[in-house]
């Protein structure tokens, strides 16, 4: 009987703020779509605040918190204007955060496959990476609507693990934000959190199994220990 393929060790990064400082860009954009109503500029400041939920849901937040509740009928079109500046746009001011590309190099020299999982719609994730020459880096993307089901639920996550072909145990997620290293606890896998994207609190608060502050620090021995101290945790 032939035995079954070993699968890569997965290495999957959460989009805005983890794999690529997005901020002005998403400001901009956001900025774009608010003003068909009126309302106020939003700063970074907010931002940590709005992202996290894809465009729909920091329309909504930035409405919001500029005093202007939305109707259900009225968001559809401040999306499409959303998606219309931000797609005409990129990359606009968007670059990876220092130290991701060797990053990623050294892991995939180690023989690690790399994916994204972001609730950043697909479409818009995708013409990012393509316009900045990221996406041969990956071996599978998921958006925000490539599913049923958005981080934190874990069907996100391991979804995107399926379409990368890794596999689960030996998988780590690395992201900024509450959702990141909440769909890595609910998918039973270790999650690594940087301290430099949008989280609204200190990563810290969040239980990540590892904090980076620099992708430098981002190693394959960085990897295979935190893969084991995981496991053990998990095994007591």
């Amino acid at each position: 009987m032939t035995p079954a393929p070993v699968r890569p060790t997965l290495i999957v990064f959460d989009l805005d703020g983890t794999l690529l400082d997005t901020h002005a860009d998403l400001v901009e954009s956001l900025n774009h779509t608010i003003a068909a109503l009126g309302l106020e500029p939003v700063s970074y400041d907010d931002l940590t605040h709005l992202v996290g939920q894809g465009a729909r849901v920091m329309i909504e937040r930035a409405c919001r918190l500029r005093g202007h509740p939305l109707e259900s009928d009225a968001l559809p079109p401040l999306v499409e204007r959303f998606v219309a500046h931000y797609a005409g746009n990129m990359p606009g001011r968007t670059e990876p955060y220092p130290g991701l590309i060797a990053a990623m190099d050294r892991l995939k020299s180690a023989g690690y496959h790399l994916a994204v999982c972001t609730n950043k719609m697909e479409s818009l994730a995708l013409g990012l990476l393509d316009k900045l020459d990221l996406t041969y880096h990956f071996a599978a993307i998921s958006g925000g609507d490539s599913f049923e089901y958005r981080k934190p639920d874990a069907r996100h996550l391991t979804g995107t693990i399926d379409r990368a072909g890794g596999d689960i145990a030996r998988t780590v997620m690395i992201g900024d934000s509450v959702n990141d290293i909440a769909v890595a606890r609910n998918a039973g896998v270790p999650s690594i959190a940087v301290p430099f994207g949008y989280s609204d609190v200190p990563v810290s608060s969040l239980d990540p199994d590892k904090i980076i502050m620099h992708y430098d620090e981002l190693t394959p021995e960085l990897v295979e220990r935190l893969l084991r101290e995981f496991a053990t945790k998990v095994a007591v």
